[in-house]
């Protein structure tokens, strides 16, 4: 199996509030999602993220959500389609202008919580989010939930000429038909360590994951997610980087 990249949801602090281990974590993955200024983050946590990224030379990814950070980006919203659409680009050009005046550049984009499950579940919203990457100059990939729809995906990406990354999830439950657990259900967000391992090595090695009810799911993953606010991700990220290290080195 190819090679799996670590990312992780960082930049997520804003004002006096702080979230996550950022400096700690940043070294530790290959893909920073970094938070936009919806959802959560400020002008100077995004820059402040964007110099730290560019110091580890680590990859670097738009992370945009809905406008509610009183929500942190996890209570659904009613949008139209053009109304997101312009969402994801204003996001997606602010957080590159600060790359590319930091001798960088977004290289993919994958929606925060409540966006990326619309994402995965409403044609329409999903159509928004194409349309809003591809339109943007660069052509950005784009970071979906990995699936048995994998193929279905690329086709509809294709229309919109996208390359996508498929993405799972090292510290998240799984329903039976492969989608995330619901963050209002118990035990939809693993926070042992040894549990985040043990599925970041099924998902890396075994190109699966097991649901809820036991069924096996099978995954084709690029890149697999710990959540920056989870408290164990540092950790965690430590545990798998050097799982994955041991992979690739065996």
């Amino acid at each position: 199996m190819p090679q799996v990249k670590l990312n992780c949801d960082l930049g997520e602090s804003f004002g006096a509030y702080r979230m996550g281990r950022d400096k700690q974590v940043m070294p530790l993955i290959e893909m920073a999602n970094i938070a936009c200024g919806m959802h959560a983050s400020d002008p100077v946590t995004l820059r402040n993220t964007v110099q730290l990224a560019v110091a580890h030379n680590i990859e670097i990814g738009a992370h945009p959500g809905y406008p509610d950070k009183e929500g942190f980006g996890r209570r659904a919203m009613a949008l139209s389609g053009s109304e997101v659409e312009a969402l994801v680009l204003y996001q997606i050009a602010a957080l590159d202008g600060v790359c590319r005046t930091e001798g960088s550049q977004v290289s993919y984009v994958k929606p925060h919580g409540a966006l990326y499950h619309a994402m995965m579940q409403e044609p329409e919203v999903r159509q928004a989010i194409f349309k809003a990457v591809s339109d943007y100059w660069s052509k950005p990939d784009l970071v979906v939930l990995a699936s048995e729809q994998n193929q279905k995906l690329q086709e509809e990406a294709n229309n919109y000429a996208l390359t996508l990354r498929f993405e799972a999830f090292a510290d998240r439950a799984y329903n039976e038909d492969g989608s995330l657990l619901s963050r209002a259900e118990k035990d939809a967000v693993h926070h042992e360590q040894a549990k985040v391992l043990a599925q970041a090595e099924q998902i890396a090695t075994q190109g699966r994951v097991t649901s809820i009810s036991g069924r096996t799911i099978e995954l084709a993953a690029s890149t697999l997610c710990v959540h920056g606010d989870n408290e164990v991700a540092l950790e965690a990220v430590r545990a798998i980087k050097a799982m994955l290290q041991k992979r690739q080195d065996s």
